[in-house]
């Protein structure tokens, strides 16, 4: 997995120290969002269902595409024959810059168009690895020869099969000790892990809310303080045999939330849905 590469050419961008506020906001959500920084983003599509706004949305925000497997079915399904306004495939507008599995769920004839288009389809029989790890794999070789490192965004990973969803979260929770920044998203909701520490979440009431929760996965315990909630916590234990802060609500009148943690937690917020 390029854990070894990684820690050495990330360690310090991905191990703030306890006293450091780690900052968070999600511009790749909203198109009307102006564009600042020079940050660099990827996007790994999942095989999982998504609406095409979502879709759209995030492929524009990202410079590196790249699809899990099946996920290569699930976007070249969901385009179809459907036409721009000026008469372009839309199809022909998304075209990922890898697949990448072992390729056991992607079919024949999207393997064959996304091959006419120029796509890199890549085999990786590896047992020991998921779809999702191979992209991720993929994406560090890349990060090690251009020298600098990508947010990721993964498209899926958070509905569908239990077992799937599981290791997303357990994935995550791993990724946090090499990367800075690792999203996943699915028609319903953003969520993250957020490490032992400090946070301050820019809150966009535009794409996200009502409802959000701070949940204690993959640790014993942790203990929670918060601003900028409905139900705010001060110094509680959370715990899957104690307190989980789940169905919490953001405050339109707040920009911000911030969160101190004891130990790494997952963040989730709501999407709001389109009309």
């Amino acid at each position: 997995m390029g854990v070894g590469i990684s820690k050495l050419l990330y360690s310090q961008l991905a191990t703030p120290s306890i006293s450091e506020v780690t900052q968070w906001e999600t511009p790749f959500l909203n198109p009307l969002t102006p564009k600042t920084g020079d940050v660099r983003r990827a996007l790994i599509i999942l095989n999982q269902p998504f609406p095409l706004h979502l879709l759209e949305t995030l492929w524009a925000a990202c410079s590196w595409r790249c699809c899990a497997d099946g996920g290569g079915n699930r976007l070249h399904d969901l385009l179809g024959d459907t036409q721009t306004k000026d008469r372009q495939q839309l199809r022909k507008l998304y075209i990922p810059d890898l697949i990448k599995g072992d390729l056991d769920s992607l079919r024949q004839d999207v393997r064959e168009y996304y091959f006419s288009k120029g796509v890199t389809v890549l085999h990786d029989p590896d047992q020991d690895s998921t779809d999702l790890m191979k992209c991720v794999k993929a994406l560090e070789e890349k990060e090690t020869a251009e020298g600098h490192q990508f947010e990721i965004i993964l498209l899926g990973g958070l509905s569908g099969r239990l077992d799937q969803t599981v290791h997303t979260l357990s994935y995550l929770h791993k990724l946090r000790r090499t990367r800075t920044k690792v999203y996943a998203i699915t028609n319903e909701n953003i969520a993250w892990v957020l490490d032992e520490g400090q946070h301050r979440i820019r809150v966009d009431h535009e794409v996200l809310g009502p409802t959000c929760g701070l949940l204690p996965v993959g640790i014993e315990s942790t203990t929670l303080s918060t601003s900028g909630l409905r139900w705010n916590l001060d110094a509680r234990e959370s715990s899957f045999d104690g307190l989980v802060s789940t169905s919490n609500h953001l405050l339109p009148e707040e920009r911000f939330v911030t969160i101190k943690t004891s130990r790494p937690i997952w963040w989730c917020a709501e999407l709001r849905q389109k009309d």
